[in-house]
């Protein structure tokens, strides 16, 4: 089936600046896909419409649900603030769909739909901020490491740009503003202007105008736009701005203009360009000099005297140095002399020569990244168990389960029958197999299908536990939606609380009772409804089967597994039924 994707940029969020394709879009879609606040900025246009909405980091699981509903046919509208392509959702809905294979042949059209971006909805307000040369730079240290975040403000100021920073600061994060004003005033004059537009073009809008010596003095949060001007920049009467450049030339209230319209773009007008501050040399020929593109990887010539042709690769001294330990020749003796004086030579490197140049280089740099190269460090994460049924560990497994911790790690009792453990480790995989050695069982945690068993009596009720190891093998770890419990019960007294599960299993008489939709914490917790009984143990892998894949293909991300069975009202060939509210029963008289 072939699907279409809209990636949808609505602008500041008012409905009066959104584009006419953006409203188009939106209109046409059959799904509509977003962060919570986007949905209801534009709640008026959808309604009657497949809504799917999640909160903040839930960016990936929003993108995964666009691509699976397109891969169904249907029009799919992910919808941002601002633009689309600046720091909004259509570079990851096309990084989902690059993993899955995805050509421009493929059957899901994909459409990238321009907005309003908060640089440019932030600047109006405040004046005429970005009318020279501007950078974007964002606060959010969540995906982006603060040091490269620190190295962009630092190369942004010195290099005089107009700067909009984007998520400034939050209720976690409020070390990050504080340090880009620390690294602009290295560059920039206190009294730099710069604007704080909070919310533009909503309804609780709110523009400051003050400079960078004071900004801090204001509330700046999330929904804060960060406008710094550059050495130009100047406020007059409430609004600021940044000169072009016009009154190199122009005289701004003259009527009549010192250059005419033909004389204003002569060289001589424009003294600071490069044409005029840094003229093109050009090869003189007649001294030896030639076409040199790998100049700044060779140098080619030697001075007038000597005309001998010798290539030098000139690398930097922890290059060089990586070039011995590769066994390549030292760069001053890459290549010899050729017998041939130059001035019998083509005027020009060989092709040959400069692609050993290159070589040369790619070799050593190669051999650098080799040396130098550490292997990143990740946080392993598992659910540890003895078995599905068996709840002991033995002193050695608490040994090993004690060394693959670490003393910088973590190690957590769950009540879901499962040490968690955490730790920072270069080697996550040889880690997980000293567990699997110790006979333990290794699972991922999140997001994922845990099976929740019961010990079985300590095994003496024992009919039932091929069953929950098969389902186990088959389905534990699985990546869903949302993190779903399957619970499985031995016997019909369900002591370990399966009822309560999102899915539920109680052996009893040689069959499997079948409950779904149960909430285990909170004020309404409540079990799962009964929806069969006596299920035959040969077809219980199979159910299951069912149910958990058409969770995990049809639930919203973030969706918890009772609120989907409430929504769908039919998963396999098991129905919904709405919770009957108790029966009021009146308080007899005395003596009746």
């Amino acid at each position: 089936m072939s699907g279409k994707l809209l990636i949808v940029g609505f602008g500041p969020g008012s409905v009066d600046h959104m584009t006419k394709r953006a409203r188009e879009a939106i209109e046409e879609s059959d799904v509509i896909i977003g962060y919570k606040t986007y949905i209801e900025l534009v709640r008026d246009l959808i309604v009657g419409k497949e809504i799917i909405s999640t909160g903040m980091t839930e960016e990936v699981s929003r993108a995964q649900a666009a691509v699976k509903w397109a891969e169904r046919g249907k029009t799919v509208a992910v919808i941002s603030s601002g633009d689309a392509g600046l720091y909004g959702m259509a570079g990851l809905v096309y990084e989902v769909l690059i993993e899955k294979g995805w050509t421009k042949d493929s059957s899901i059209e994909v459409e990238v739909i321009p907005g309003i971006s908060a640089i440019h909805s932030c600047a109006a307000l405040l004046g005429a901020p970005i009318m020279h040369d501007a950078c974007t730079i964002s606060l959010s240290d969540h995906l982006t490491p603060w040091e490269l975040i620190e190295k962009r403000i630092d190369a942004a100021a010195a290099a005089d740009f107009v700067i909009a920073l984007y998520n400034p600061k939050s209720g976690r994060r409020t070390r990050q503003i504080v340090e880009a004003q620390r690294i602009l005033l290295r560059h920039r004059s206190p009294e730099t202007p710069v604007g704080l537009v909070k919310s533009a073009y909503r309804e609780r809008q709110h523009i400051v105008l003050t400079d960078l010596a004071h900004m801090l003095d204001h509330e700046i949060g999330m929904l804060t736009t960060v406008i710094i001007g550059n050495s130009t920049t100047f406020v007059h009467d409430g609004v600021m701005i940044t000169p072009r450049g016009y009154q190199r030339k122009y005289q701004l209230a003259a009527a009549v203009q010192p250059l005419k319209p033909h004389e204003r773009l002569r060289k001589e007008a424009e003294p600071w360009a490069l044409d005029q501050t840094k003229p093109l040399r050009e090869p003189d020929e007649e001294n030896g000099e030639a076409f040199r593109p790998f100049a700044t990887a060779a140098s080619a010539f030697d001075d007038e005297k000597d005309r001998g042709f010798a290539a030098v690769a000139v690398l930097p001294p922890a290059v060089d140095a990586a070039a011995k330990e590769a066994g390549l020749a030292p760069a001053a003796s890459a290549f010899p002399l050729p017998e041939e004086p130059f001035a019998q030579m083509e005027n020009r490197p060989s092709s040959t020569l400069l692609h050993r140049v290159r070589e040369t280089a790619e070799d050593a740099l190669a051999a650098l990244e080799r040396r130098t190269r550490k292997t990143a460090a990740v946080l392993l994460e598992a659910a540890v168990s003895p078995g599905v049924a068996n709840k002991q560990f033995t002193p050695e497994q608490l040994i090993v389960l004690a060394e693959v911790v670490g003393m910088d790690g973590k190690m957590t009792y769950t009540p879901d029958h499962y040490m968690k453990i955490e730790r920072l480790t270069e080697d996550p995989d040889g880690l997980v197999a000293r567990l699997v050695d110790a006979g333990l069982i290794v699972m991922p945690v999140g997001d994922v299908l845990t099976v929740k068993a019961c010990d079985f009596c300590d095994g003496e009720k024992k009919d039932a536990i091929p069953y929950a190891e098969e389902l186990a093998r088959r389905f534990g770890g699985m990546a869903l939606p949302k993190e779903l419990k399957l619970g499985i019960n031995g016997c019909g007294m369900a002591c370990y609380g399966a009822v309560h599960e999102d899915i539920g299993l109680v052996y009893r008489k040689g069959k499997f009772d079948l409950f779904l939709g149960g909430k285990t914490v909170g004020r309404n917790a409540h079990p799962g409804q009964l929806v069969a009984e006596g299920i035959p143990p040969e077809e219980i892998v199979a159910v299951m089967a069912e149910i958990i894949e058409q969770y995990q293909e049809q639930a919203h991300p973030n969706e918890r597994f009772h609120k989907f069975f409430a929504r769908v009202k039919q998963i396999g060939r098991f129905s919904y039924e709405e919770a009957k509210t108790a029966a009021k029963i009146e308080t007899p008289a005395c003596g009746e």
